[in-house]
C-alpha cells in the first residue's frame, strides 16, 4: 500500500509553500541527502501525488478585476457531458464543481470587468440544458489557497491512516 509518511508530508508542505524551492534546500530542511530527497520527490510525482508545478499570478496586475461564483442549474444528466465540454472551452472559468443544494453546479470564474462578465454569463445561459444561473461577485478575497493540509496516511484511505496513527490498527 502506498503511504505518505512524515518525511513525504514535510516535502509536500515545502513544495506547496515554495514550488521553486531547490531540492538541495528541501534536503537540508528535512535532514536527508539530496539523492534520497530527489528520489522521494520523483516517487511522489510518479504516484500522482504531485501533479504539477505552477506560477501563482496576481489577477489584478494582469487586468483581471472580477472574480465571481456562478451557481448553474442544468436540466438533467443528458446535458452533463456537453456542459462539461462547454466549460472546458472557457478559459475564464477556473473551476467547475457538481454540487448539492441550490443548482447542480458551481463555477469559479475570473474576468476583466463587468462587461466581460455579462458576455460570459450570456454564453453560459445559452448552453443546451442550462435553465438558470445565480451569480455572486467577490468584493474582496481574504484567503485563497490551493495548499492542502498533508498528513501521514495510506494513500486513498485517510480513515485507515487516522486509526493507525492513533495506535489502533484497523483490519
Amino acid at each position: 500500500m502506498d503511504r505518505i509518511d512524515e518525511i513525504d508530508a514535510k516535502i509536500l508542505h515545502l513544495l506547496q509553500e515554495r514550488g521553486r524551492i531547490k531540492r538541495s534546500v528541501v534536503a537540508d530542511e528535512i535532514g536527508m541527502s539530496l539523492p534520497s530527497t530527489s528520489d522521494r520527490i520523483r516517487k511522489l510525482e510518479d504516484r500522482g501525488v504531485v501533479t504539477g508545478y505552477h506560477a501563482v499570478l496576481d489577477p489584478k496586475r494582469i487586468g483581471i478585476d472580477i472574480t465571481a461564483f456562478v451557481r448553474v442549474r442544468v436540466d438533467g444528466s443528458s446535458h452533463y457531458e456537453e456542459f462539461v465540454r462547454q466549460v472546458a472551452g472557457e478559459p475564464e472559468i477556473l473551476e467547475l464543481h457538481s454540487i448539492t443544494g441550490e443548482g447542480s453546479h458551481v463555477l469559479k470564474l475570473r474576468t476583466e470587468n463587468t462587461t466581460s462578465l455579462e458576455r460570459l454569463l450570456s454564453r453560459i445561459q445559452s448552453w443546451s440544458g442550462v435553465t438558470g444561473t445565480k451569480t455572486s461577485i467577490v468584493l474582496s478575497t481574504l484567503k485563497e489557497t490551493r495548499a492542502l493540509p498533508v498528513k501521514p496516511m495510506e494513500l486513498g484511505h485517510p480513515e485507515a491512516s487516522r486509526s493507525q496513527t492513533n495506535g489502533h490498527k484497523t483490519h
